[in-house]
């Protein structure tokens, strides 16, 4: 099937402009508004994309912009690859303005590049191949394009209450090669807690920082109001050595009687945290040295350092576990504190062999002791598949063949459309060592990479159609273990 390569190669320049023309939409989930139930730039990058497939001669199909999809064969069975044109925020630090998707150095810079809008174009276009080659394949493949995978995938939830069909198999280009085996549980919460009227010499007037749960924050900025002279000038020296004494980036500004605080950080993916720097955190570690007084809003940063602070695994929380599927990973994306209430987002994400709900129960049993509740959980189960299964060795052979790679199967923190329709495991698009550049500033994808993930999903796709999947091969459900 060399010609599916040669053609895939003929169609760079084209693959290349499709990528940039979506790129440039920016698709953060906005206000919901008639016909955009997740804002206008969602929408407007599910157009484009299904423009796109019309110029490619596929047949398209657009559901309520929730979700639309092309299609491409006659069976009586479908075999899908799902991929998400919404977006993260796109933060602050970048070199190449986010949204230009500008070529420097064979890559294209911008947010969605590599997550995940280039990766679901190269499928398309390794579809196009498939059909250019004039391949008839035994099933029908439909290439869906998200618009809520990173905040909530409501979207293919809408897609199966309107009677979507389920494919007998499929991939989503939203992991790593040479093919993702198991997906950790996704918890979120919201810690929240209320405060009480009370004198103080420092008044914390707000602490805003975080763009995202499922973002390491790089920034995060505090309000103190500090009425006496001489009680300023002392904290304002304390919390310089405080700066001095640590690697915390901690800028410090006055505005006549008011310090303020600005923490910056470094931005990564929740499913990674340790690969960031956390922007709240920090923040808060410094505000707990210094004497804030017997106020509720003292106490809630008090047990956000004990309990949290700068770990990324859990443990002062008594929840962190480790499988062969990895470590506990713990995200403190967002806080929101005013005078009258102190709110923070937390996205805790465990390993395959363990219960979500015993660690909500741990983690509710060290709030309630001080007063916090905890409120809008969503508790999203792990996936697992054998790595023996066939669909596993599949797409694991086709990465072989087209790299000349031998590897094993992952397993990834992060959460995919795999977990929200069955027989859909994460398939690339990142490549063995290749560095995490979701969900950061300057996000890229290479172009060469760019282009052997065509090659590769077009591979996949003719590989999945030439395999009898009668059987109804399903996902294992792991065995659960206490943390």
């Amino acid at each position: 099937m060399e010609i599916l390569n040669r053609l895939v190669d003929s169609m760079q320049y084209d693959l290349v402009k499709s990528v940039q023309k979506l790129v440039q939409i920016k698709s953060v989930r906005g206000e919901k508004k008639p016909f955009c139930p997740f804002g206008e730039g969602p929408a407007k990058a599910l157009a484009q994309v299904l423009r796109i497939g019309q110029g490619l001669g596929f047949k398209t199909k657009n559901i309520d912009n929730y979700i639309g999809y092309v299609e491409y064969g006659a069976g009586e069975k479908m075999i899908a690859i799902l991929g998400h044109l919404d977006v993260v925020p796109e933060g602050t630090g970048w070199d190449f303005p986010p949204y230009a998707a500008e070529i420097h150095q064979g890559k294209i810079y911008g947010r969605g590049t590599i997550d995940d809008k280039g990766p679901i174009l190269a499928a398309l276009y390794g579809l196009k191949a498939i059909k250019e080659a004039s391949i008839k394949l035994p099933q029908r493949v439909r290439i869906l394009f998200g618009t809520n995978e990173e905040s909530g995938s409501r979207d293919i939830k809408y897609y199966l209450e309107q009677g979507g069909e389920i494919p007998i198999v499929g991939f989503t280009p939203d992991g790593d090669y040479p093919v993702v085996n198991s997906e950790k549980g996704i918890i979120l919460f919201d810690a929240i807690k209320a405060f009480r009227k009370k004198d103080s010499p420092i008044d914390i007037k707000y602490i805003k920082g975080g763009t995202a749960a499922n973002m390491v924050p790089a920034y995060c900025e505090a309000k103190l109001q500090i009425r006496d002279e001489f009680l300023k000038m002392k904290i304002t020296k304390k919390i310089e050595q405080f700066i001095r004494m640590s690697d915390y980036q901690i800028k410090i500004e006055q505005n006549n009687e008011c310090l303020i605080l600005k923490s910056e950080g470094i931005a990564a993916h929740a499913m990674e945290p340790e690969k960031g720097k956390n922007a709240i955190m920090q923040l808060l570690c410094l505000l707990n040295k210094i004497d804030l007084g017997s106020t509720d809003l003292a106490d809630y940063i008090h047990w956000l350092v004990e309990n949290i602070g700068m770990e990324y695994n859990g443990y002062s929380l008594g929840i962190n576990c480790k499988d062969d599927g990895g470590e506990l990973t713990l995200n403190l994306g967002m806080i929101d504190i005013s005078e009258d209430q102190g709110k923070v987002c937390i996205n805790p994400r465990y390993p395959h062999s363990f219960k979500g709900s015993d660690i909500l129960a741990k983690i509710k049993t060290k709030a309630q002791v001080a007063n916090i509740r905890i409120e809008n959980i969503i508790n999203e189960p792990p996936l697992y598949f054998q790595p023996n299964h066939p669909l596993i060795e599949t797409l694991i052979q086709v990465f072989g063949e087209q790299t000349g790679l031998q590897a094993k199967p992952l397993a990834m923190g992060g959460g995919t459309y795999a977990k929200s329709i069955p027989n859909i495991v994460a398939y690339g698009p990142r490549f063995p060592e290749a560095p995490a550049v979701e969900h950061q500033p300057n996000e890229y994808i290479k172009i060469e990479e760019l282009i052997l993930n065509a090659k590769i999903y077009a591979h996949a796709i003719y590989a999945l159609s030439q395999k009898d999947w009668s059987f109804g091969y399903e996902k294992e459900t792991p065995k659960e273990r206490r943390c």
